[in-house]
Formats: structure tokens, sequence, C-alpha cells
């Protein structure tokens, strides 16, 4: 019968308690030595920790990195929890300076319409956006003012700054604003400083196209556009807007009134515009007539010689 081959844990085992073993009287060797209390064993372990502590920081590395390693985990932690709380407080931040925003933008519609400077002869009655149609076919919003506070369809209508429209329906309560944006909106206009007339014309957008400009190479970007007065449909002197050059290269109106926060508007007791009861005086004015004289008898006539022959 043949021999087993001896396994490796038929050395490992022995070689584990040899050790074992050496490791134990290494021990209790540094133990006895260190508890030793003698000046020669004294001089002799300061000397083993002279030369073994500073050369040991090479097993200290790990436990230091790990430890390390903990503390930066706990302030990411903590970063983190910080990060979370002023990702908070930012949205509350926004949320209040949205409203602050608003708050600032109605403060200075309001003191804009006490504050604007207009003719003395005009007086206003303010008014609140009560809807905006808003519409590609209508641009209009609706007054929550109408015949009631005296409102007459065609005055003008204008924001605390510039002139936004005309009055173009009135109701009891309610009154309908046409806007100058809409594209059935013709209104005369002054451009400053060269005083040259033009019309504005609606066209559904925030910049619309200024036509029929008597000498377009005095237009310069930047102009000042006001009401001119002609035909009487506003007073002069309503502030528009400022020229601008469109991308179609034709002259726009870059409108002054605050198109998309309409809220307060004041509408504009104009004076009584001329009423058009004859059409046709439009067409060919009235030529007086020569009343007719009746002849009348010329000296020296047959009457005269009559009495001549008698």
């Amino acid at each position: 019968m043949a021999r087993d081959k001896p396994s490796s844990e038929d050395y490992a085992r022995p070689l584990r308690r040899f050790l074992v073993s050496v490791l134990v009287l290494l021990m209790v060797a540094v133990f006895i030595v260190w508890r030793i209390d003698s000046p020669r064993v004294e001089r002799f372990r300061a000397a083993v920790i002279d030369r073994i502590v500073p050369s040991f920081e090479w097993a200290l590395a790990p436990v230091t990195g790990i430890t390390n390693l903990v503390a930066d985990f706990q302030s990411y932690a903590r970063l983190a929890e910080q990060n979370r709380d002023l990702r908070r407080e930012l949205q509350q931040m926004k949320a209040w300076k949205e409203a602050a925003l608003q708050l600032e933008q109605e403060n200075a519609k309001l003191l804009g319409l006490n504050n604007v400077r207009l003719d003395p002869e005009l007086t206003f009655v303010t008014g609140v956006v009560l809807t905006d149609s808003g519409s590609p076919f209508r641009q209009s919003v609706l007054l929550n003012v109408g015949t009631a506070d005296g409102i007459v369809d065609g005055w003008p209508v204008m924001d605390g700054i510039g002139l936004v429209g005309r009055i173009s329906g009135v109701g009891r309560d309610t009154a309908r604003v046409l806007l100058l944006t809409d594209t059935t909106s013709r209104i005369p206009v002054v451009i400053q400083p060269s005083g040259l007339r033009a019309i504005l014309t609606g066209d559904n957008s925030l910049s619309p196209p200024i036509d029929f400009i008597e000498n377009p190479d005095l237009v310069r970007p930047g102009d000042r556009v006001v009401s001119s007065g002609d035909g009487e449909l506003f007073p002069a002197d309503l502030l528009v807007g400022h020229v601008a050059l469109g991308s179609d290269r034709r002259y726009r109106v870059r409108l002054t009134a605050d198109y998309e926060r309409l809220e307060f508007l004041r509408v504009l007791r104009s004076h009584p515009a001329e009423r058009i009861l004859d059409a046709g005086g439009l067409i060919l004015p009235l030529v007086p007539v020569a009343p007719v004289v009746p002849d009348l008898p010329a000296e020296g006539g047959p009457a005269a010689a009559e009495a001549s022959d008698g």
C-alpha cells in the first residue's frame, strides 16, 4: 500500500505554532523590559524609542489617512446639509425678489401717473385694466371706467409715461381701448427734432412702422416720436416712443409704454373734435355763388326819349 503524500497542512500547523510562540515570547520580553526600573534599562528604552518611533510613521499613515477620511466625510455631510439649506433659502429669496420687482414696477407706474406732465387744460380719469384681448387679430384692453365716469369714444389713453391707444367703444362701466399696435390703428405723429410728420401704423407688433415720412433722410434712430395733433384726433406732444431701424430696414417706433404690463391707464379728457356732418364737403368744397342782381333801366333810355319828345 502506497504512502500518502505529505500535505501542506502538515507543515503549516507546526509553523504557525512556532511563530505564535515566538511572538508571545517577544511580547513578554518587551513587557518585562518596559517594566524594569533600572537606569541602564531606561537608557536602553530611550535608545529604542529614538531609533524606532521616528521611522514608524509609515505604519501610522493608514490610520492617519482613515481618520482624515472620516473627518472629511463628516465635513462633506455638513456641507451638503448647508447646501440644501442655502438652496431652499435661495428659492425663497427668488420668490421675494419677484414680488419686490412687481411691487417696484407697480409703484413706478403709479408714481408716473401722479407726476406725468401734460397740458394743464387736459384732465384725466384713471382706470384699471380688466382684460386683455391679446389676439393675433386684435390688440385691445378693457378698462373699468365708462360713460358713468364721463368717458367719451375717441379719447386718448396713456400709461404712466407714453401713449397707449384710444377709446374705441364705451359702455356704462367699461371702455374698450384700441392699442397703437392694432392693425386698424393709424395716428399722425411728429418726429423730433426734424419736425417731420408721418403716420404710425399698427401691425400687431410692439414696434409698429412709420409710414408716409416726408423726408426719410432726416430721420435717425433714437429720434423722439410724439403725437402731432393733426385732425384733432389726439392732443399734440403726447410721447409715443423713439425711432428704431427694424430688421426689414423700415423705420419703426420703439413704444415707450410698457405693453407687457398694462395695469393702470389714464384716459385723457381731450378737446371735443369737430364733427363732420356733410361728407361731400371733404371732396368738393362749396363755392360761394354771387347773388343775381336784376337789370335796371339805363339813363337816357326809352323813358328819357319820350320825355324829350314831349
